[in-house]
């Protein structure tokens, strides 16, 4: 294992354009070091966002053919997805550079700060982002590494998804889903929720006791079953249930429009941002700004300027009385409350979702069935395309046609559409004046351009 950063220089990521990749490349580049990257993306004469915005940073870009890696390579980062043996880890190992994965650069970045990790199967980069938000209007001079691109970020031409500040504390997200959690040492550590998504739930408990046991304190959503097994200290803990004594409690929730409002110990917050669970993303990243310093008063400020993150609940905007919004919505209990977010605003809520993976939609095909389901007002409808598929070796042994057969078991009102190139002509009769049409898909890096097709064509 490598102790420290210092005697690195120059750094190369392999996989830069990934959301975790890019962040990690931003902070290096930010601290001083020399980065620089390749992608499966980036391909001779065709246009790459994550490309020009990287190079912006003055993070050399390169094809993914070994030619960016050389003697004066120090270092090279790779995602878990990236393979043994592609051309770049081979040229890598030739030449004796050390090879880090990113959870292991991302544990030793968090080590050397007064780190905040932020935890759970659902909500975590907003909770990150809401939490940076006010760390940064109480002029803590935070840093941030995302899952996400925060919007006050990506207005000034950024990705987004990491910044450093000129302070001590660092705001992450601690991802389960590869068991990387358990490898970072925080100063406050939030547990927002534990569902079914990616592991069965008594693995998830064995990891997140873990990462209880490496964090300094210990902040829990009294709210969620399976999280309050973990409280450290209650009165540090954070409640939307009105009837709680201890800790942080949320009261008198309200959709108003596009904000949500609501009140903690008689001060007031409003938010811009849809449903309940967004103010109990709030709340998490309210509790974890007071253990840091900073008052309710402060934090309430600070949530009226907060500008929401990318693909979360992102409002594209309202036409013929259709209101579309874009979320990253992709296990069952985030599409179930995106659905019932939406619900909030309108009457009537079409949802349309692309499964990304066939073994996690394999793994939670009843999950998915049974959260939808539940979600859905007689009114309401879902819609679904075929899996995303990444490549790999995965058996394609389960279509999304299988869980809306699924799902009309049930009595809900569910559409296939196998291509989601034909789902708006599909939907346009269902559509109707002051209704919602709700966009949820994952891992795909062309969803944004699909959102925007629908937009443009609605």
């Amino acid at each position: 294992m490598i102790p420290s950063l210092n005697k690195f220089q120059h750094i190369f990521f392999i996989g830069i354009a990934g959301t975790g990749m890019s962040a990690l490349a931003q902070y290096l580049q930010g601290i001083g070091k020399n980065v620089c990257g390749s992608d499966r993306y980036f391909l001779p004469e065709i246009y790459n966002e994550t490309k020009e915005k990287l190079e912006a940073e003055k993070i050399k870009c390169f094809l993914q053919d070994a030619s960016g890696i050389n003697e004066n390579t120090d270092l090279v980062i790779v995602s878990t997805a990236i393979e043994d043996t592609i051309d770049e880890v081979l040229k890598a190992k030739q030449l004796n550079i050390p090879i880090l994965k990113r959870s292991e650069l991302l544990a030793m970045i968090a080590a050397e700060k007064k780190t905040i990790a932020i935890a759970g199967t659902s909500g975590k980069s907003t909770t990150a982002a809401m939490l940076f938000t006010i760390l940064e209007y109480a002029q803590l001079g935070p840093s941030i590494i995302s899952g996400a691109g925060l919007v006050s970020l990506q207005k000034k031409g950024k990705i987004g998804n990491a910044k450093i500040g000129n302070g001590d504390w660092l705001v992450i997200e601690a991802d389960e889903s590869d068991g990387s959690i358990t490898q970072y040492k925080s100063a406050i550590g939030v547990l927002l929720n534990i569902e079914k998504d990616h592991k069965e739930i008594n693995e998830l408990i064995e990891i997140f006791k873990i990462f209880k046991s490496n964090c300094k304190n210990f902040i829990v959503n009294q709210s969620n079953n399976l999280a309050t097994t973990f409280s450290q200290n209650i009165n540090q803990d954070f409640s939307i249930d009105a009837e709680s004594t201890f800790g942080l409690v949320a009261k008198n929730f309200n959709q108003n429009s596009e904000k949500i409002e609501f009140a903690i110990q008689d001060i007031s917050f409003s938010i811009n941002a849809i449903g309940k669970h967004n103010m109990e993303n709030a709340l998490a990243a309210i509790a974890a700004a007071k253990l840091a310093g900073v008052n309710l008063e402060t934090s309430a400020a600070a949530l009226l300027g907060y500008e929401g993150i990318y693909r979360r609940h992102q409002i594209l905007g309202s036409k013929k009385g259709i209101c579309l919004i874009d979320d990253y919505a992709h296990n069952p209990a985030k599409c179930a409350a995106s659905i019932k977010a939406c619900q909030l605003l309108s009457p009537k809520v079409i949802a349309w979702f692309q499964p990304h993976g066939y073994t996690p939609t394999k793994f939670l095909r009843a999950d998915f069935v049974q959260e939808i389901a539940n979600a859905l007002r007689p009114e309401d409808e879902i819609w679904m395309s075929e899996i995303f598929y990444a490549g790999g070796t995965a058996s394609k042994d389960i279509s999304a046609n299988d869980l809306i057969q699924d799902l009309k078991i049930k009595k809900a009102t569910a559409f296939f559409v196998e291509n989601r190139n034909e789902f708006l002509a599909a939907v346009q009769p269902h559509l109707s004046n002051n209704c919602v049409l709700l966009l949820m898909g994952a891992r795909d890096p062309s969803l944004e351009d699909f959102a925007k097709e629908i937009w443009k064509n609605l």
